[in-house]
C-alpha cells in the first residue's frame, strides 16, 4: 500500500464526515426553499408558479449533468471533481444569498446545482474507495442516512432558520460550512495521480441534457396542463427520442458518457432496478401523507412534522445498522427483508381512515421506514461492489441518479393517480382537496398506496430471484 493509501485509510472517518456534510446540504437544498417559496414570491415579487423554478431548476440540473460529473470522476480523479463541486455548490449558495433579482437566483440555483451533482456522483465512489470492504457496508449506510434525512428534512430546518431571520440565511448557512469541508477536503481526499486520457463525451452529454430535462419537466407540469396537452406531450416525444439516440451514440463511442457494459452484470442492473421501485413507492407516500394528516386528520403543520418526522428518524437508526449486518452476512437477504416490510407497510397505510389514531399511522410509518432502511444501505453496498475501481464514479453517479428519478416519478404518479381517482369518486375534474368530502381523498389516497405496495413487491420478487440463483450457484459450487 503506497503512501497515499495509507493516509487515506487512516483518516477514513474524518473523510467520511467530510463527505456527509457535503451530501446532506446538496440533498438537503432540493428541498429546504419549498417552505421560503410564499415569502420570496413575494419579496422577489414573482407568481407562485413562476416561484417554483427555485426548486425544479435544481433538481433538473442535477439530474441532467450528474453522469457528466460521474465520469469526470473516473478521467481525472473522484477527489478532484469533488472539490471542484464543493467550491462550485458553496459559490452558487453565496450568490444565491446576497441576489434580490428572481433571474439571478434561478441562475444561482444552476450553479449550485452543477456543484451538487459533482460531489452527488462521487461521494460513493470516494467512500468505496477509501472504507475496505468489510467496512464499506456501514459506511454507505450512513452516508445512505443523510441522504434520507437531507430529502427529508428540508421543510422543517427551512421552517426553522425561517423564523429566525431572512429566506437568504436558507442559502447563506451553506457557505461557512462549505468552506470548511472545502480546505478538509482538499487536505485528506485521497489524491489521485493516474488520470485517463480520453476525450469527454460531449454529444453524449447534450442528448442526456434533452432526455430529462424535458421528462422532468413534462411530468412535472403534467398534472396541471393535463398529459393530453401538446406542450407535454411534445416533451415527452423530445425526451424518448433524445434517449433512443442517446444509446445509439453510446454504442458507437469509443469513449461514452455511460458505459453500457456496466449494465451487462445483472447484480448491477437488478440492484438498480430495485432502488429505483422503492424510491418510486417511498416517494408515492411522502407526497401523500402530509395532504392526509393536516386535511384529513386535521393536523396542525408543527403536529403533522412529528409524525412525518418518525421516516428519517428510523432511517437514521437503522440505515448503519444494516450496512453493519450487510458487512458481516451478506447483503441479499436484507434486501430482501427491507423491501418485504416496505411493501408491507405500504399496504397498511392504505388501509387508514380519517378515523386511525396517531399511534397506528406512526407505527405504519415506522414500518416503511425500517423496511427502507434495511434496504437502501445493503442495495447501495451491491451496487459498488460490482463494478471495478474504474468505472465507480459513473456507478454512483447512476445510483445517485436513479434515486432522483425514483423521486420525481414517485410524486408524478402519486398525484396522477390520486386526483385521478379522486375525480371517479367524486363525479368531476379534481385537482385539489375537495372539503367536507374527506371520503374521496381517503379513497384517492388507497389506491395510491396499493399500487405503491404492488411497485415495491416487484423488487421483492427480483430480489428472491437474485437470492435464490445466488443459492443455487453456491449448491453448484459446492457439489
Amino acid at each position: 500500500m503506497d503512501s497515499t493509501n495509507t493516509r487515506s485509510y487512516k483518516n477514513k472517518w474524518v473523510i467520511l464526515l467530510t463527505v456527509l456534510m457535503v451530501t446532506f446540504m446538496a440533498t438537503l437544498d432540493g428541498s429546504i426553499v419549498n417552505v421560503a417559496l410564499p415569502v420570496m414570491s413575494d419579496v422577489l415579487n414573482v407568481s407562485s408558479s413562476s416561484i417554483q423554478l427555485v426548486v425544479t431548476s435544481y433538481l433538473i440540473i442535477i439530474s441532467a449533468t450528474i453522469l457528466v460529473f460521474g465520469r469526470l470522476g473516473d478521467m481525472i480523479g473522484k477527489s478532484k471533481i469533488f472539490i471542484f463541486g464543493i467550491g462550485l455548490f458553496t459559490l452558487g449558495s453565496l450568490l444565491c444569498g446576497i441576489t434580490s433579482s428572481f433571474s439571478f437566483l434561478v441562475l444561482s440555483r444552476v450553479i449550485q446545482a452543477i456543484g451538487a451533482a459533482g460531489t452527488m456522483a462521487n461521494n460513493q465512489g470516494i467512500i468505496t474507495e477509501v472504507f475496505p470492504p468489510n467496512e464499506r457496508g456501514r459506511a454507505l449506510g450512513i452516508n445512505g442516512t443523510f441522504v434520507a434525512l437531507g430529502s427529508l428534512l428540508g421543510p422543517a430546518v427551512g421552517g426553522f432558520i425561517l423564523d429566525a431571520g431572512k429566506w437568504e440565511y436558507i442559502f447563506l448557512i451553506n457557505v461557512p460550512i462549505g468552506l470548511i469541508t472545502l480546505l478538509i477536503g482538499i487536505k485528506l481526499l485521497p489524491k489521485t495521480t493516474k488520470t485517463i486520457k480520453e476525450k469527454l463525451d460531449g454529444v453524449g452529454a447534450v442528448l442526456f441534457a434533452f432526455t430529462i430535462i424535458p421528462l422532468f419537466v413534462a411530468l412535472g407540469k403534467g398534472q396541471e396542463l393535463g398529459f393530453s396537452n401538446p406542450i407535454i406531450l411534445g416533451s415527452f416525444g423530445v425526451s424518448i427520442l433524445a434517449f433512443i439516440k442517446f444509446i445509439e451514440v453510446e454504442r458507437k463511442q469509443e469513449n461514452p458518457l455511460l458505459q453500457l457494459e456496466i449494465f451487462k452484470n445483472k447484480l448491477f442492473s437488478l440492484s438498480i432496478f430495485c432502488a429505483f421501485l422503492s424510491f418510486i413507492a417511498i416517494f408515492c407516500s411522502n407526497i401523500i401523507q402530509p395532504f392526509y394528516l393536516q386535511d384529513v386528520k386535521g393536523f396542525s403543520p408543527s403536529a403533522a412534522g412529528f409524525v412525518i418526522m418518525t421516516y428519517p428518524l428510523i432511517i437514521s437508526i437503522i440505515a448503519p445498522v444494516s450496512g453493519y449486518l450487510s458487512d458481516k452476512f451478506g447483503s441479499e437477504v436484507l434486501t430482501l427483508i427491507g423491501l418485504s416490510l416496505s411493501s408491507l407497510g405500504l399496504l397498511f397505510m392504505s388501509s387508514l381512515t380519517e378515523n386511525s389514531s396517531k399511534t397506528t399511522i406512526v407505527a405504519f410509518t415506522a414500518l416503511m421506514a425500517l423496511g427502507n432502511g434495511l434496504f437502501q444501505a445493503p442495495n447501495n453496498s451491491l451496487v459498488m461492489s460490482t463494478v471495478p475501481r474504474d468505472k465507480l464514479g459513473i456507478a454512483g453517479s447512476v445510483n445517485a441518479l436513479t434515486r432522483n428519478l425514483g423521486m420525481i416519478c414517485g410524486i408524478a404518479l402519486s398525484t396522477i393517480i390520486l386526483y385521478n381517482r379522486m375525480s371517479y369518486k367524486i363525479g368531476y375534474h379534481v385537482t385539489d382537496f375537495v372539503v367536507g368530502r374527506n371520503d374521496v381523498f381517503i379513497y384517492g389516497m388507497r389506491i395510491v398506496y396499493i399500487t405503491a405496495a404492488v411497485i415495491c413487491l416487484g423488487g421483492v420478487a427480483l430480489t428472491s430471484r437474485r437470492l435464490l440463483n445466488k443459492k443455487t450457484k453456491s449448491e453448484t459450487v459446492l457439489e
